[in-house]
């Protein structure tokens, strides 16, 4: 078997020899590859590697390097689906283990009327429909049928829908109805409409990843998240659109939308679950973030989102893009609806081996007055520190672990995805992948040496986050990008905080973070329910006369 110039590349990265203008060295000694590398070959490579070896080192590195091609061709023969994940499992706090309990949920629906009108009632929070639901004043059909016929109607416009599950929907529905009449209702979620990122799979519907080279695949498997929330009661009325493979907002049926200004697309990746939670066609949806993508959406939309601790949720059944970093949450209307959502999707299943149990209590057992929130004192904004305040949080003086080149570590998903989808790369796919291909092939070209230097640090780090965290239950804002939380796996919650005014006149929304300590969802949902409820923000909601296809065309020149 004659291994490949890439072979060659990868068999050098393998050994940790050099940088990629090592690699581009060698590939122009051996333009024509032979079987093996030769000491002469290294010889006239090694000094971009920044080594100066003596013969026998050169002929040692040469019959390596020789052996690792032939390791890497029989590698290359196995066959490795997205579905299998590597034998080292990412932990964000590996002195604390995992609990037996998955805590307790004390919820009653609040009282509630039905609107008057649909618009409203499509715009209703999961907490109040609970209460509809309940005391029978809507039924779940009711919602459901409400649900897809939004989807259709406003789909044009947002683009956000890959595939509806109507037969599916209707058919929970009407169980949950059936249910909730005869008095066993399941909880909260039961009969209440929720939309998946189409990276969570669902037998007898298309799981896409937003890719054209994709756009027929089906897998057999049922997400644990989908099983749990069917479990639930949940009625799941569509597969929503994300970025090809999980990067921004662009995937094979065009841009996904953001309702408030349809010229705008909704961010991504979890680009769909965003766009229908916003314009009142779900109550809540499930998506994903490696970095950003359940927070700059909710951002973009103007909705609430929840980003656990890194294995809160199992990914048994979604795509995988960086097995140290991927994680699942909900996206909903207010924070106590994440919560809500949160404490039904939470916990381990035996098939993600990063999946733990950790108690989550809801409501938080610790009130709002006891608890320390960190604030900049160079960028948290005074009236935000006001709300606080007022609240009866005690506000402490926080700043970010520094000393780290925490913008390095984006190699650990480079890296990570690379891995996730080589066959892909080795096939030369790169049609409907938005900016993958070219990240893909860098990632190839990383010494294995420089991945695991990278995950040492990122060990420094979480230490120095932890340290950091010392004084506080959570901290409000950050001046950091989402890099380092995602990096350390803290959980997040991002909530709306007003409006701007853009081009044109066209109010869209601005959010605020919240950061809680590893496995502390419930202090941090806790206080940004207070000052969610303080503020009213996510109230407001957009204009959908507006959200149209023609509105959402270019302008003509």
């Amino acid at each position: 078997m004659s291994p490949t110039r890439r072979d060659l590349f990868a068999a050098a990265a393998s050994l940790g020899v050099g940088t990629t203008t090592f690699h581009r060295a060698l590939a122009a000694e051996a333009a024509d590859l032979p079987t093996t590398v030769t000491a002469e070959m290294v010889r006239n490579a090694e000094w971009v590697a920044g080594i100066e070896l003596t013969d026998e080192q050169r002929r040692q590195v040469a019959g390596g390097l020789t052996n690792a091609l032939r390791n890497v061709a029989s590698l290359h023969q196995a066959r490795v689906g997205n579905d299998v994940p590597p034998a080292l499992h990412f932990l964000p706090d590996p002195g604390r283990p995992a609990a037996g309990s998955r805590g307790t949920l004390a919820f009653t629906p609040p009282a509630a009327d039905r609107p008057a009108n649909d618009d409203d009632l499509a715009f209703l929070p999961l907490t109040k429909l609970a209460a509809l639901l309940r005391e029978r004043k809507v039924t779940s059909t009711d919602l459901t049928k409400l649900a897809l016929a939004r989807l259709k109607k406003y789909d044009p416009a947002l683009k956000c829908v890959v595939n509806l599950t109507e037969e599916l929907a209707l058919k929970q529905a009407a169980e949950a109805d059936r249910e909730i009449t005869t008095g066993t209702p399941r909880g909260p979620l039961h009969g209440v409409p929720w939309v998946a990122k189409d990276l969570i799979a669902y037998p007898g519907y298309k799981t896409t990843w937003g890719a054209a080279p994709f756009r027929e695949q089906t897998i057999d498997a049922k997400a644990t998240v989908a099983d749990r929330l069917d479990r639930a009661g949940a009625v799941l009325v569509a597969k929503v659109t994300l970025g090809a493979l999980a990067m921004g907002d662009q995937w094979f049926g065009g841009m996904t939308r953001n309702p408030w200004n349809v010229r705008q697309g909704s961010s991504g990746s979890s680009a769909g679950t965003a766009s229908a939670v916003a314009a009142g066609c779900a109550t809540y949806g499930i998506g994903s973030e490696t970095w950003g993508s359940i927070v700059s959406p909710s951002t973009r939309c103007g909705v609430t989102g929840l980003r656990p601790t890194f294995g809160r949720v199992s990914r048994h059944g979604c795509m995988a893009l960086s097995w140290s970093m991927d994680k699942l949450g909900p996206i909903a209307r207010t924070v106590e609806d994440c919560a809500l959502v949160f404490s039904v999707i939470h916990g381990h299943d035996g098939l993600d081996p990063t999946a733990v149990t950790h108690p989550f209590t809801w409501p938080a057992p610790r009130p709002v007055r006891e608890l320390r929130v960190g604030f900049f004192e160079d960028s948290t904004p005074d009236d935000v520190k006001q709300v606080l305040t007022d609240l009866g949080v005690r506000l402490v003086p926080f700043r970010l672990p520094n000393g780290l080149p925490v913008g390095a570590l984006s190699m650990i998903l480079e890296v990570e995805s690379s891995a996730a989808f080589d066959n892909l790369t080795r096939a030369g796919t790169t049609e409907g992948l938005n900016g993958w291909p070219n990240t893909f092939r860098r990632g190839r070209f990383v010494p294995a040496v420089e991945y695991l230097r990278a995950q040492r640090v990122r060990t420094l780090l979480m230490k120095r986050m932890a340290e950091a965290m010392t004084d506080v239950d959570l901290y409000v804002g950050a001046p950091d990008n989402g890099l380092l939380t995602n990096l350390t796996g803290h959980p997040v919650v991002c909530l709306p905080n007003g409006l701007r005014r853009g081009a044109g006149g066209v109010e869209t929304p601005t959010s605020l973070t919240f950061t809680g300590r590893l496995w502390g969802e419930a202090e941090l949902l806790a206080v940004a329910k207070a000052y969610q409820d303080a503020t009213g923000h996510h109230l407001r909601r957009p204009d959908m006369t507006r959200v149209t296809a023609e509105n959402a065309a270019p302008p003509k020149p």
